[in-house]
């Protein structure tokens, strides 16, 4: 069997490694073994916070919600509890987003509910 030379090989792997790592401190930038590590490392904080950052942005729709609702005299959980029962479709993304930037029609949506 013929000799393969492995140099174009690992070159190119280590490049595209440290080319990840662009950006980090110290070691973790240009040596290799760190920068494996880091990169391992990394995406498992990713993963992790890319789970948290959707826990995160329904925490903050709830509590905008609750003070834009709180300005009309009611309760999030009484104002949702409501939407149920009526079979409301509008998700709380769309409610805060609808409360922050036009309380006019926020006001007209909770009305409509509270009938």
């Amino acid at each position: 069997m013929p000799r393969v030379k492995r140099g174009t090989t690992h070159v190119k792997r280590r490049k595209n490694i440290l080319a990840k790592t662009k950006g980090y401190k110290w070691g973790r930038k240009n040596k290799l073994k760190a920068a494996k590590e880091a990169i391992l490392h990394a995406g498992k904080h990713a993963m992790r916070d890319r789970r948290n950052k959707k826990r995160v942005n329904r925490r903050l729709w709830q509590t905008k919600l609750n003070a834009a609702l709180r300005q009309l005299d009611w309760k999030y959980s009484a104002f949702i509890h409501a939407m149920k029962v009526k079979k409301c479709e509008l998700d709380r993304k769309v409610l805060s987003q609808i409360a922050e930037e036009d309380p006019k029609v926020f006001k007209n949506i909770v009305a409509e509910i509270k009938k």
